[in-house]
């Protein structure tokens, strides 16, 4: 059963009412699949129905997170 844990709320920069929530999802394909992090984006600041979505396994957190520290070094100013 598909149930999902909000761990944090981020304010969406450059919006006026747009979050990015992060949160931890059991079994999000169904009985017995591994469970992810989703990362969600919503512009009108609804925290339960994101309007884009990804699911991240665990075992790619780490690479995400480098990757995304890679972006901003390079992109981000």
């Amino acid at each position: 059963m598909k149930k999902a844990t909000l761990i944090k709320t981020i304010p969406l920069a450059n919006t006026t009412e747009g979050v990015i929530t992060i949160s931890h999802i059991q079994e999000p394909y169904g009985e017995g699949s591994k469970p992810v992090v989703s990362v969600g984006i919503s512009l009108d600041g609804d925290e339960k129905n994101p309007t884009w979505k990804a699911h991240i396994p665990y075992e790619n957190v780490d690479d995400v997170i480098e990757a995304l520290k890679e972006a901003k070094e390079k992109f981000g100013k």
